[in-house]
């Protein structure tokens, strides 16, 4: 062990796990855990701390004396700085082992559950181009590399339209190309950034609040249509109808093109009003018959394919005979809830944002389903005794909440309640597992089925069935 600069270099470390939030895990020689960022389990390397806790030690491989077998070669041009896929230098394989097993380690660790045997991951067919929602920001004052501070040259070339540096809100990186959305993503936001530039249409600057082009939005679907929407800063009617007409012209298969004006502190576009240039206001995604209207503030699983398979489990889960009441608790858009809705006698959808249950409810008019009915407002208010009178006790409960998990008292509904079945889907283990510690006095966990939704980062969707004791 070396101190340098108060910060302590620690030599020949081996990385033994893969942790919570995509770090590894080595052991200082006094026992204490060191996380780290830029390493692959099996490395064997020199660790600079970056800091120090009681605990444990955060830190950067420094000096690698040997390479892990679970390394692969990144794909990414980006990768190491841009923060959006940081396992990309890990093969799948091992990616999907690790998922897996953190998921196991929080439903034991925190849950303290009796689980039984896990079922094998569910891998994304397609590891790359595989998001249906790219967001890219624009600057004036990229960030700048190493090299090119260093650099005794004039840069020139100070725009950018990327991704946020991790952990700094106003440093972008400028993105050649991006292996999260398949074409023409790469080649509408390089027009659009080449276009601005020729054009002498302002990038934001978000330290001083000024400039015209703010976030560039990308969507697209599985049914090969395709959104665009820029948000502006600063109006400039001429400017803004140039940008939007070139690319009306460029890209003739945009379905739907749109743009905002906020001028907020912050780039949320949810209170914002929201104004279609050219074609529709809405793009349609597509699942196993039904159709589902996309607009710009909808939400919708961002990996499409996988999403199909994360409902496929949730219904087979439930297990429903057709004469079932089933409550789709956080329903977004109702998605889940009208996925399974030819398998029960009727479903409820309960969600908190109002633009959401407007699409679920229109969602369902066109696809003809009439056994869903739909309900907006907070959780832990709606989904009460009254409500539950008035609208039958559900047999089956699925719930699929936020990053944050269930609220304790829509848990402590759920177990006053008392249906036969809780079908738990979550997009992190560690809530989930801290919701279902709640409920084990009086549910038992008989099904387990993690799915990798977000390939090349150590992001994972978990599925668990709940049956009442």
């Amino acid at each position: 062990m070396r101190k340098k600069n108060r910060r302590q270099i620690f030599e020949n470390i081996e990385v033994i796990d893969a942790g919570a939030k995509g770090k590894t895990i080595g052991k200082a020689p006094d026992g204490r855990v060191i996380f780290m960022t830029n390493t692959v389990p099996g490395d064997v390397v020199d660790v600079q701390t970056t800091k120090k806790r009681k605990a444990y030690f955060e830190g950067t491989a420094i000096k690698f004396h040997s390479y892990s077998n679970k390394r692969t070669e990144p794909k990414c041009e980006h990768f190491g700085v841009c923060g959006g896929c940081k396992w990309q230098h890990m093969g799948y394989e091992h990616q999907l082992f690790f998922k897996q097993k953190e998921v196991e380690n929080n439903l034991r660790r925190i849950g303290h559950l009796d689980l039984p045997e896990l079922n094998p991951i569910l891998g994304s067919k397609e590891q790359y181009f595989y998001r249906n929602k790219m967001e890219y920001s624009f600057s004036d004052s990229r960030w700048l590399t190493l090299d090119e501070i260093q650099s005794d040259k004039e840069i020139r070339d100070k725009n950018a339209l990327g991704f946020h540096i991790p952990g700094m809100w106003d440093k972008i990186l400028d993105i050649k190309k991006c292996h999260l959305q398949v074409d023409p993503s790469n080649a509408i936001r390089l027009a659009v950034k080449e276009f601005s530039i020729e054009n002498e249409i302002s990038f934001f600057n978000p330290r001083n609040q000024h400039g015209m082009l703010r976030t560039l939005m990308i969507r697209t679907a599985s049914t090969g249509e395709l959104m665009v929407l820029i948000q502006f800063y600063e109006e400039d009617d001429h400017k803004r109808e140039l940008l939007l007409n070139h690319l009306q012209e460029a890209f003739p298969e945009i379905t739907s093109l749109q743009y905002v004006i906020n001028k907020k502190q912050n780039d949320t576009i949810y209170d914002q009003e929201v104004v279609c240039h050219a074609g529709r206001d809405y793009i349609v995604e597509q699942m196993e018959g039904l159709q589902f209207k996309i607009n710009a503030k909808s939400f919708y699983q961002t990996n499409s394919e996988q999403a199909y398979e994360l409902y496929k489990v949730a219904r087979d889960f439930a297990g429903l005979s057709g004469k079932d009441i089933v409550y789709d608790l956080y329903t977004g858009t109702g998605t889940i809830a009208q996925f399974v809705s030819k398998s029960a006698k009727k479903v409820v959808g309960i969600e908190s944002v109002p633009e959401a249950i407007a699409d679920a409810k229109e969602n369902a008019k066109n696809n003809n389903i009439e056994n869903v009915d739909f309900f907006v407002g907070d959780m832990k208010n709606v989904f009460n005794e009254d409500f539950i009178n008035t609208h039958g006790s559900p047999d089956v409960i699925i719930t699929d909440p936020p990053r944050d998990g269930m609220h304790k008292d829509v848990v402590h509904q759920i177990i006053a309640i008392a249906p036969k079945k809780v079908v738990y889907v979550s997009c992190n283990s560690a809530t989930q597992a801290r919701d279902l510690a709640l409920m084990k006095e009086h549910y038992a966990v008989t099904k387990i089925q993690v799915v990798d939704m977000f390939p090349q980062t150590h992001h994972v969707e978990n599925v668990v069935l709940l049956e009442k004791l």
